[in-house]
């Protein structure tokens, strides 16, 4: 039976595949359990298959060792007197200062696009010292950080 169940056409077959396979052919030599019996001590019950193996995906990390030089963003909708209400906030990750708010009535590209700047103004911050880190999943700011000088 183990060589029935190792022949080439059999190899990447369930024994529940290869018992269909046999029957159809008018061949029954056991059951679908006996089958399973026979390949528990050879270690074969797992997948019989060469598998493909993805590699390890590595989580990027974003570190600061100063100010001004990570920020993150975010919106949020705010529940209250007002019906849809944004919540609009970037913070420096370095000193977890909030270094721009705001608070809106819709969710826009442009309104994020110009808290932006203004947070970088204010800051003295250079364009090209600051990474911008945003959740995904937003379009807004995925728009409004396109949008951005530099980023075309």
């Amino acid at each position: 039976m183990l060589q029935h169940l190792r022949e080439p056409r059999f190899a990447d077959q369930t024994p529940t595949k290869v018992f269909a396979a046999l029957l159809d052919e008018g061949t029954y030599l056991c059951s679908i359990r006996t089958m399973y019996r026979i390949l528990a001590p050879q270690g074969e019950i797992a997948e019989r298959r060469r598998q493909r193996t993805h590699p390890v995906y590595v989580m990027p990390e974003l570190v600061a060792i100063g100010p001004n030089e990570v920020w993150s963003c975010d919106i949020t909708k705010l529940m209250g007197p007002v019906n849809r209400s944004y919540f609009y906030v970037i913070v420096d990750i370095f000193s977890r200062r909030v270094a721009g708010w705001r608070v809106e009535h819709a969710e826009s590209a442009a309104q994020f696009k110009e808290l932006f700047i203004d947070a970088m103004e204010k800051h003295a911050v250079a364009r090209d010292q600051l990474t911008l880190h945003a959740d995904r999943g937003r379009p807004p700011l995925v728009h409004a950080l396109h949008a951005l000088p530099g980023n075309g």
